[in-house]
């Protein structure tokens, strides 16, 4: 299974916004800055999270976005389910298919897609960031090296 690029963006904002001090707010450039993908890209995702409750963005000139709920309870699997526009395995109609009739390839690819998604549901996102101090260090090395990238 292969993850689209904007759930991935998702899960690693949300990876770095569970390693920050409880309530601490980071804004949706420096989080684009860090992982040095498109700001807009990166907004449409937390856009998404916020509106589906993941996500707390505060406007103004003091705010900033932090997770709304706690890490433990954020469920990895249900996050891919929201984001993912092709949880199929495959699209038989781009191009039409001929073997649609007798295929059994789309049933097996969604019984094994609903396993993948099924083991994810097993993770929370304190799961995935229970090693806070080697992620905090990697965090900080990305930031040098984005404030580098933004003083050339």
């Amino acid at each position: 299974m292969k993850l689209t690029t904007y759930t991935d963006f998702g899960l690693r904002a949300l990876m770095y916004l569970a390693t920050l001090p409880r309530g601490e707010l980071t804004s949706v450039a420096r989080v684009s800055a860090l992982y040095d993908v498109s700001r807009n890209h990166m907004v449409k995702v937390i856009n998404q999270l916020a509106r589906e409750g993941y996500i707390h963005a505060l406007r103004g000139k003091n705010g900033g976005i932090r997770l709304a709920r706690e890490a433990k309870d954020i469920n990895v699997g249900q996050v891919i389910r929201l984001l993912e526009n092709n949880l199929r395995g495959i699209d038989c109609g781009s191009p039409a298919c001929q073997l649609v009739p007798a295929c059994r390839l789309k049933n097996a690819l969604g019984q094994a897609m609903e396993a993948f998604l099924q083991v994810m549901e097993g993770y929370t996102l304190a799961d995935l960031v229970g090693n806070r101090d080697e992620l905090m260090t990697i965090f900080s090395h990305l930031e040098s090296e984005s404030l580098r990238r933004s003083a050339s």
